[in-house]
This record gives C-alpha cells, sequence and structure tokens, in this order.
C-alpha cells in the first residue's frame, strides 16, 4: 500500500487575519446605496427609452426599424398618455416593494474583505488534503514525486503533499504583518481564492438571478397566454401594443406588473443572495435589458441584440398576431422557450420587416440584411407540435376571419398551429383584440408586398416576389442559422 500523510501530518491551518468593519460609504454621496438601487432602474428605464425615443422621432436610423411609424399608430390599442401612466405606476409599485425589500437587508460594512479572501485560501488548503489520497487511488505516490519536484517547483511539491507548504508553515508563529493574509498561505492559493472571492462567486450569484428570473417569468408568461382568464383579465392590456416601442416595455396591468416583473426580480437578488450594489447592477441591467428588447429596432452596433438570442426581433415576433403565443423567455435567454417548445418555428422573419429598408431614405445598399431571428422553415415540419397540438382545433372563431385578412400564412406544421392559437387569442380578447386587429395587420402585409414591387432599388435575397408565399420559401431557404438571409413571412398575393 503507498503511503499518503493522514490528518494529522497536515497540522493546523493557517491562521485567519483581524478585522475591524466601518459602515461602508455611500456611492454617490449623499444618496444612500439603497436609495440608489430603487432610484436607479427607473433613470436606467427612461433614459434609454428617451434615446431610442428621440432616434424614432428624428429618424436617425430607419433602416433598422422593424415597423413604420404608421404602423405604430395605426396598429395600436392605446394612447402614449395612457401608456406612460400605467408605466409610472408599476414604478411607484416596484419602488415601494423595493423599500421595503431594503429594510429586510442588513447594512451595509467593509474591512472584512482579507478575512473572507483567506476564508476562500483556508478552503483551498483543505481540498488539497484530498490530492494525495486521490493519487494514491490511480497508483501514484504524491510524497515521492513531491520530494523529486521540490528543488524545482516547491509550490506544487506543497500541493501534492496536501498543502504542506514549509516556507509559509514556518511564519505561522510570527506577528501579523501588514499583510496578514499572506502568513500560512502560499501565494497561488491566495490568488485563487481572491479570484473566487472577487469574480467567480459574483458571476455565480448573477447566473443564478438570471436564471431565477428568466424561468420565473417564462412560466407566468407562459401562463398568463396558455389561460384564457388570465390573458383577458390581466396580460392583454400589454398586448394592446402590437407594435412595441422602449417606454412599452412596462406597460402592464398593475397586478400582472408586480407578480412578474417586481416580485420575480426580488425573488431572484434574494435567492442570488447579492449585496446591495450587487442589487444596483442586476437591477438596472434587467430594466435595460426589457427596454431594449421592447425598442424596435434591430440595432447591429447594440451589443444586447448580440449577447443573447433574446432581442427586439426575437420579442417583436410575440407581440404579432400571427406569434403571440410564442417566444415568451424574457428578459435574458431563450432556454425554456428552445427547451419546452415555444419559439416560432416559421421560419426568420426577416423579410417581414424590409419594408422599412426598402422605404428608407438611408436604406441598407447591400446584398444580405441580418436576420431577425434564427428560426427556420423546415423547423415546422420537423418539430413536436408540443404544446399547441390542438391549438387549430381550438380555433373555433378563426374560421370566420376571410383569408385575406389571415396574412401571413405560415408554412404547414407547427408554425401553422401557433399562428392559429395566436390569432384565436386575439379574436378572444373582445376588448382590445377581435377581427380589426387581424384586418389591420393584414393590410400592412399586403403594404410591405406592395412596397417591394414598387423599389426601384436593388432588390436584396431576401426580398419577396409576387409568387413568393410562405410554403414555397419553406423549401428555398435554408441558412438563417449561419447567417445567411431569407425571409419567410411570405404573403400569397393571388388571395
Amino acid at each position: 500500500m503507498l503511503n499518503s500523510p493522514t490528518m494529522d501530518q497536515f497540522g493546523e491551518l493557517p491562521p485567519l487575519p483581524s478585522y475591524k468593519l466601518a459602515p461602508l460609504p455611500s456611492l454617490l454621496a449623499p444618496i444612500p446605496d439603497k436609495l440608489l438601487t430603487l432610484l436607479l432602474p427607473i433613470v436606467a428605464y427612461w433614459g434609454l427609452s428617451m434615446f431610442f425615443h428621440w432616434i424614432d422621432t428624428k429618424d436617425y436610423f430607419p433602416q433598422y426599424r422593424l415597423h413604420t411609424p404608421a404602423e405604430v399608430a395605426k396598429r395600436n390599442r392605446v394612447s402614449r398618455w395612457e401608456v406612460v401612466r400605467d408605466v409610472v405606476i408599476q414604478q411607484v409599485v416596484q419602488t415601494a416593494v423595493g423599500w421595503v425589500l431594503g429594510m429586510t437587508e442588513p447594512d451595509d460594512f467593509f474591512g472584512k474583505e482579507e478575512y473572507d479572501v483567506a476564508v476562500w485560501a483556508r478552503r483551498i488548503r483543505i481540498a488539497e488534503r484530498a490530492i494525495p489520497g486521490l493519487l494514491a487511488t490511480i497508483g501514484l505516490d504524491a510524497i515521492g514525486l513531491a520530494k523529486n519536484l521540490t528543488p524545482s517547483y516547491p509550490m506544487l511539491a506543497g500541493a501534492l503533499m496536501g498543502g504542506q507548504y514549509p516556507s509559509t508553515d514556518s511564519l505561522k508563529g510570527l506577528e501579523m504583518s501588514s499583510q496578514p493574509t499572506a502568513l500560512g498561505f502560499a501565494a497561488w492559493e491566495l490568488h485563487l481564492a481572491w479570484a473566487l472571492y472577487w469574480v467567480l462567486v459574483p458571476m455565480l450569484q448573477f447566473g443564478v438571478a438570471i436564471l431565477v428570473v428568466d424561468t420565473w417569468q417564462y412560466f407566468l408568461h407562459r401562463a398568463m397566454h396558455m389561460n384564457k382568464w388570465l390573458y383577458t383579465t390581466f396580460h392583454s392590456r400589454h398586448h394592446r401594443l402590437y407594435v412595441p416601442y422602449a417606454y412599452g416595455a412596462l406597460y402592464n396591468h398593475p397586478f400582472e406588473g408586480f407578480l412578474l416583473d417586481t416580485l420575480g426580480a426580488s425573488i431572484a437578488y434574494k435567492l442570488a443572495g447579492m449585496n446591495t450594489r450587487q442589487g444596483m447592477v442586476f437591477f438596472a441591467g434587467s430594466t435595460i435589458k426589457t427596454v431594449d428588447d421592447h425598442c424596435g429596432y434591430a440595432l447591429p452596433w447594440d451589443p444586447l441584440q448580440h449577447i443573447t438570442s433574446n432581442n427586439a426581433g426575437y420579442h417583436d415576433v410575440h407581440h404579432q398576431s400571427w406569434g403571440i403565443k410564442t417566444n415568451f423567455s424574457q428578459p435574458f435567454f431563450t432556454f425554456w422557450d428552445r427547451t419546452l417548445g415555444t419559439v416560432w418555428t416559421g421560419g426568420d422573419v426577416s423579410a417581414r420587416y424590409e419594408r422599412t429598408r426598402l422605404g428608407a431614405q438611408k436604406a441598407l445598399e447591400k446584398d444580405e440584411v441580418s436576420p431577425i431571428t434564427s428560426s427556420k422553415p423546415t423547423d415546422s415540419i420537423d418539430q413536436n407540435p408540443k404544446p399547441y397540438q390542438n391549438d387549430l382545433r381550438d380555433a373555433t372563431d378563426l374560421p370566420s376571419i376571410p383569408i385575406k385578412n389571415r396574412q401571413p400564412q405560415p408554412p404547414a406544421g407547427k408554425a401553422e398551429l401557433q399562428a392559429a392559437g395566436s390569432r384565436q387569442q386575439i379574436l378572444d380578447d373582445k376588448k382590445d383584440g377581435g377581427p380589426n386587429v387581424l384586418a389591420d395587420e393584414s393590410y400592412e402585409e399586403k403594404e410591405a408586398i406592395n412596397s417591394v414591387r414598387r423599389s426601384p432599388r436593388k432588390r436584396t435575397t431576401s426580398t419577396l416576389s409576387a409568387k413568393d408565399s410562405f410554403k414555397g420559401l419553406r423549401d428555398r431557404v435554408t441558412g438563417s442559422m449561419h447567417g445567411r438571409t431569407g425571409g419567410i413571412i411570405g404573403v400569397d398575393s393571388s388571395r
């Protein structure tokens, strides 16, 4: 049997430094950090919203606009004043809940950082004690290896011996110096402990918070659409914005706003164990992401449009009559949509928005356009129809709508079921939906085709021709996942 150190051979762990706590000064004096945590999301919301409103009114980037100004004015079922009023109401509720949440949080102090880093260094040292035994299980003599390595690689030798470092152990009895955490620990242990404490753990906390808020919002948002009563009572208010714009991001029923956004973010913050300043970043970042997802622009230089697949184009599909029961994920990632089969499967929708490029004074002069979504038309045939397998059967009011008012036509398969269920949901909403919503959107689709026909500009590869239809494009376009163009929302002009 190979010889390996026992627990007694390791000796005591290095000492921990003493510390003295002091109140953490405010990041922006004289505003307390807890108050700043409440204010930053509001400032971020209106600051970014007004930026998008400014470029909207100045018409600076029309080539990247997802919808024309005429669509915003015609298709939305709520005035801008009502949107502002309800957003302010939600932010008042959000601030009140945040204040109560802040009262449950301890005051912030500093002065314990070196101690906490040393605690992590101790954990690393304890983990090192398992190295000799692990090596023994594969037939390696850790002690023998360490002796051979000691002259050239003393730190590696010490790790192989389970964390025995003679050069540091000899300092244990000395008084604490100006760098007390260095006593008894190897340099690499302290560097790793520092990285764990200051980088890895905060990253994990943010990751947990993002996972929690994405999960919370996905399942509640999905329930709001799959349950007719929940949709018509609460969530339909948000969908009065069939053409989203930035400061309409938090336009919700007050109860839904509290349940979906305020409570979800608060739970994520608590479960992740964040401190106040981490909360500032998380709450403000979530707000910025939500506004960006509703901004109405597919800006190629906007990093938030590219970090995740959940962006303005992805979420815009969710606000259209044919995709309202798809793309529920928000605000960060699309994991749950793709895992549970609720992502839009009708193909990339770049061509649906091409009319704004063709009609803009600063139209893009290139042969390709970037895809808005990464869906492929073949997905509609290939994917499992769940959870939409009964939507076409249950769309009892849809047959009464003329085909000309049901444009664009999706490809056969899952997308057809998704579109049928989405349009039936619009019809179920007697107050803010109904046949007129479908008719108005169909009119805009016809205008898109006419715009393409009239345009004297060189057509891009995603431009729709008169013979293009959803069905034909299903076989023609196969490369949107790889950055090639292919507009899929086609309209059969013969209908």
